[in-house]
């Protein structure tokens, strides 16, 4: 049975490996998943202000927030996969409004 280790990148540190840590490691992808939204949703929560648009939320995030990905450590699992930048979309709009 795979395992899930959870690894997040800075958006502000685009591909720089120095920044970039691991997270954790789960046994099941829907654990792996919750925690790398829950990532996503804290890095939301930071830069979010009273009337700022979906739009300008996103952008905030794309810059600046925690970017987390999976990755499976035993064996194969072609259903794991995490975007970062999609589920943020998604909650930026849910945040704010329509994007």
């Amino acid at each position: 049975m795979p395992r899930y280790k959870v690894m997040v990148w800075d958006n502000f540190h685009y591909q720089d490996s120095d920044e970039r840590w691991e997270q954790g490691i789960y046994e099941t992808l829907e654990q792996a998943i919750a925690a790398c939204r829950g990532i996503v949703d804290q890095s939301l929560a930071e830069e979010c202000r009273p009337g700022i648009s979906a739009e300008d939320l996103y952008d905030r995030y794309v810059s600046f927030g925690d970017d987390p990905s999976i990755v499976v450590l035993d064996g194969t699992d072609d259903g794991a996969t995490f975007s970062a930048w999609s589920y943020a979309k998604e909650r930026c709009r849910v945040l704010c409004g329509k994007y």
